[in-house]
């Protein structure tokens, strides 16, 4: 959860330290699908605020700014 957190919204944070805390826990294979599974969602999420379909699918959206 923490990783698709920091992917998400502060990827920078994703440092060598908390890459090799990652790697305690999974292959290098692993990380990197993990990491095209939560930005390819993330693209997902934004594409649907960005087109208006947020508000057509789905009773959470996210707050006109």
């Amino acid at each position: 959860m923490q990783f698709a957190e920091r992917a998400a919204l502060d990827f920078r944070s994703i440092d060598d330290a908390f890459v090799a805390e990652l790697r305690r826990h999974f292959s290098d294979a692993e990380i990197a699908e993990l990491g095209m599974m939560v930005q390819q969602y993330v693209a997902l999420g934004r594409l649907l605020v960005m087109a208006g379909g947020d508000k057509m699918a789905c009773e959470i959206y996210v707050a006109e700014v």
